[in-house]
């Protein structure tokens, strides 16, 4: 049976083997400190984490996918000198924090997956690393604390506390400030969707007993949730009335070339025809990106991104369909999806679209070509992201556009395909928004429709 653990509050641990998991809503990871009864480590060796999995009982496997890895505990192998093992949550970007997420829980079961005790760490604010429980011995037994408490001092200063050597503390690089986004008048009100929405986890806390963990520092905003693909026909109204910015003047039409694949700027279009004046009938366009890779204290680590591109196909302001990871191929058969790259690992494309131009119905008007990031890491930690134009008969690239540094969001609209009479134009975006699944996207994407 399950008991459910308050900050504080301590339980008994009835079995020789536990595994203590996690569910958040944000990227992040799981480590162990295995402490003497100073508080301390006794060689850098009782340090579990990313980089280094397995310690003295201790093993770090890895988690289902968008959730971190887990700790495997065989109480009888942990050395009898080891008086605590504390489990802390870190937060991937060390920009962010808690208190912009739902609460994360940590969970306690045994071996076979029974769940003994879960903590909800609610309370949590600005801080972006906590020491979400504890294990120790009590008595020649093992007990599980409830501890939730923030780190102030940072994950540097959380690690020497407890006796880790760190040899190499790099600075860290100040993060890209990214130009601020123009300013938006507010969205209209679109139709609310009837579909299914992803499951929200949450999370748990820690008050120790005697020794001291810095205090939390103070609060941080919450951020908005999403739901899932409206089913078609869904509308967007038209923008807007209001006092609009000025629009800025769109870059001048370019030509394909059959010698060279033509580079687009921001905004800048292209018509699909070749040099000659024939009209391309059947392309594919390629995304692609690279997770950043980033220097840590102990090593360098590629964060784990799971990005996914998805086209949305309208008829004037009306969602007619999608084809994304969970539906490879438009239902008039016109767009088929190849499959979603989980890591953006490896070079050339990462997800490639199939669009036969003869076969889209004569109502769609535009393809919207958008990357979300399921896990919710921004374009702050991807680079050389880009979509390809490529004629799917010849297999040649016609045009690509890159995006020029990452940008706060967690999802782009990266391009768009769409009438103008009897022609076919593309269009570079490179928009950002947040969503973390078309879904969440599609209520967003009614500005992107306009000025075809």
């Amino acid at each position: 049976m399950s008991a459910t653990l308050a900050k504080g509050q301590n339980g008994p641990v009835a079995v020789s083997d536990v595994v203590i998991s996690l569910q958040v809503t944000a990227p992040a990871d799981l480590s162990a400190l295995l402490v003497t009864e100073q508080g301390k480590v006794r060689t850098d060796a009782d340090f579990v984490f990313y980089n280094q999995p397995s310690g003295p009982g201790v093993d770090l496997r890895p988690g289902p996918a968008g959730q971190p890895a887990s700790l495997a505990i065989s109480l009888p192998a942990v050395p009898a000198d080891i008086d605590q093992i504390r489990a802390v949550i870190t937060l991937d970007d060390a920009n962010s924090s808690f208190g912009r997420f739902a609460p994360p829980t940590a969970i306690v079961s045994d071996a076979s997956g029974n769940q003994l005790f879960s903590y909800q760490i609610d309370g949590l604010d600005a801080e972006s690393i906590v020491i979400a429980l504890e294990l120790y011995r009590r008595q020649g037994s093992w007990k599980v604390r409830a501890v939730g408490q923030g780190y102030a001092g940072g994950f540097a200063a959380l690690v020497t506390d407890h006796g880790v050597q760190v040899d190499d503390s790099p600075a860290q690089a100040a993060p890209q400030q990214a130009p601020p986004p123009p300013p938006q008048q507010a969205p209209p009100a679109y139709p609310a969707q009837s579909a299914p929405s992803y499951p929200q986890q949450p999370a748990p806390a820690y008050a120790p007993p005697g020794g001291g963990y810095p205090p939390p520092p103070g609060p941080a905003q919450q951020p908005p949730g999403g739901g899932y693909p409206p089913p078609p026909g869904q509308g967007f109204p038209p923008p807007a009335q209001g006092a609009p910015p000025a629009p800025q003047q769109p870059p001048a039409e370019i030509s394909l070339s059959k010698d060279r694949p033509v580079s687009l700027q921001k905004g800048q279009r292209v018509t699909l025809r070749k040099e000659g004046g024939a009209a391309l009938t059947f392309v594919k366009m390629g995304l692609g990106w690279d997770p950043v890779r980033t220097r840590g204290m102990f090593g360098n680590r590629t964060v784990d991104i799971d990005l996914d591109a998805s086209v949305c196909l309208f008829a004037d302001q009306n969602l007619v369909d999608v084809a994304y990871y969970g539906q490879l191929s438009s239902k008039d058969g016109s767009v088929r999806h190849q499959g979603d790259n989980l890591t953006g690992e490896g070079e050339g494309d990462d997800e490639m679209i199939l669009v036969d131009l003869t076969r889209i119905p004569a109502h769609i008007s535009t393809l919207l070509f958008i990357v979300t990031s399921y896990k919710g890491h921004s374009f702050e930690q991807v680079q050389n992201a880009f979509s390809r134009l490529i004629d799917g008969t010849t297999n040649a690239e016609l045009a690509r556009y890159t995006l020029a540094g990452g940008m706060p969001f967690t999802a782009m609209a990266m391009a768009k395909v769409y009438r103008v009479g009897g022609d076919w134009k593309m269009q570079a975006l490179g928009e950002g928004f947040n969503a973390k699944h078309p879904g969440e996207a599609v209520p967003q994407l009614g500005r992107f429709l306009g000025g075809n």
